[in-house]
């Protein structure tokens, strides 16, 4: 029986995973608590907006795909009180609050690393200093589309990948918020309609065409696995290709409309997975 075996959210965009026991899924058909801050370039602290929705693109702020050592560092959040505690190599570098003081002192600490790290030279572009931390710490809004979604993706793909290339894979690389198990490598991507985790429903939307974060190992930030071009040249995809997103399963489109069915759900570790159910709230 195919099942939930791994649940994630991130609450920084491009730091740490937290591995979670359940997640709560949103109305929005987010999950709360994911992506809910980022560090942005100078010029890029407020939003764009694409069909009345905010988008912020991570070509403009600190994401593994341009600061992969950004995966070195071991970042905890506390949701309830509000901070952020962030170390290296077991050492800490800094631990503040959302205040504006706190976030001087996070945004000092990441801007030292990021600047000593074999990526520093990046952020000598125009308006890319002073780093910004945004977001509240609440608010779900950083993922890499402006209608956010849930990601997902099988452990049999990752381990096909792995054979395929003959190297080890870390799952971790690929940053889902579910991770699946008991079904076909690959499967995930042929899903159509609905997908449903305990007493959530989702549709599926498209396939995740991945970046060159997931180069980055997740312990090191060093570069060290060609995962674009495994799944290309050894796997035979035409673009670099694993995993699904998920969008709630009410009417809203995957770029207008809120999208969402009005009651969001909880995905618990073991939850059946439910491939083509109808939809609860369709």
């Amino acid at each position: 029986m195919p099942q939930v075996v791994e649940l994630i959210r991130y609450p920084v965009k491009g730091f740490t995973a937290e591995p979670r026991e359940s997640l709560e899924v949103q109305a929005d058909g987010r999950i709360a608590g994911d992506r809910v801050l980022a560090f942005r370039f100078a010029r890029a602290a407020t939003p764009e907006i694409r069909d009345g929705l905010e988008y912020w693109p991570k070509s403009k702020g600190l994401s593994l795909q341009d600061f992969p050592a950004l995966a070195a560092l071991r970042l905890a959040y506390d949701d309830a009180r509000l901070r952020v505690r962030i170390t290296h190599q077991g050492a800490e570098l800094v631990e503040a609050g959302l205040d504006d003081a706190g976030r001087a002192e996070l945004v000092g600490a990441v801007t030292e690393f990021v600047l000593a790290s074999p990526e520093g030279r990046r952020l000598g572009g125009p308006g890319r200093l002073p780093l910004v931390l945004v977001g509240d710490g609440v608010t779900s809004r950083f993922q890499d589309r402006a209608r956010g979604f849930v990601s997902v993706h099988s452990r049999a793909s990752v381990a096909a990948l792995e054979a395929a290339m003959g190297a080890e894979v870390d799952g971790r690389r690929f940053r889902s918020n579910v991770v699946v198990d008991g079904i076909d490598a690959w499967q995930e991507l042929a899903w159509e309609g609905a997908v449903g985790f305990g007493n959530v429903e989702f549709r599926t939307e498209g396939p995740i065409v991945r970046c060159l974060a997931t180069h980055a190992n997740p312990d090191t930030g060093v570069r060290d696995v060609p995962v674009l071009t495994g799944l290309k040249s050894e796997v035979g995809q035409a673009q670099p290709t694993l995993g699904r997103l998920l969008l709630p399963g009410g009417t809203g489109g995957p770029d207008g409309g809120d999208g969402g069915d009005g009651t969001g759900g909880t995905i618990r570790l073991g939850d059946e997975v439910r491939i083509g159910a109808p939809a609860a709230h369709a």
